[in-house]
């Protein structure tokens, strides 16, 4: 049986992200409050900004028009640092799959706007990397989340 205290905590966490965001394991959800350019826009100088490089953007609802289907907005931003991957690399190669970090930006129906990432302490037992990674994987989670936090967060 639910305690009280979860119940709540999954009514306040559908209240922020949506339903359908929670399903995913591993992955955090931020909701913006900008449209999808401007949380892009943001999260790319955030990236900058903490001296990681952007390796690629995908713009998921361009390749869908291009074959004739709609998709709301879906932007993926493929971005890190050697300095903070490579430890996790170290532990456990497989890592590399996931690797380098990606955040989504995307569209629900009614038009509000998120931004999604991997959870990199669930990347980090997915792979069974090591203690001796624990740091560089705390490190990741704390960027990330502020970041993301930075992107989606009027000032």
């Amino acid at each position: 049986m639910l305690s009280l205290r979860a119940i709540v905590l999954a009514s306040v966490a559908t209240m922020l992200i949506g339903a359908h965001a929670m399903a995913v394991e591993g992955l955090i959800t931020f909701r913006s409050a900008f449209g999808p350019e401007e949380t892009m826009k943001r999260l790319e100088a955030e990236v900058l900004a903490k001296g990681m490089r952007v390796f690629a953007r995908i713009d998921h609802a361009a390749g869908a028009a291009a074959v004739g289907l709609s998709l709301r907005p879906t932007d993926l931003l493929i971005f890190g640092a050697a300095k903070g991957g490579t430890p996790l690399m170290q532990s456990a190669q497989t890592i590399g799959i996931d690797l380098p970090l990606k955040a989504l930006i995307w569209q629900d129906e009614a038009g509000s706007t998120y931004l999604s990432y991997n959870d990199p302490a669930y990347l980090a037992d997915r792979h069974a990397v090591g203690e001796a990674a624990k740091p560089a994987t705390e490190a990741m989670s704390s960027a990330l989340k502020m970041m993301a936090a930075k992107a989606a967060t009027a000032p």
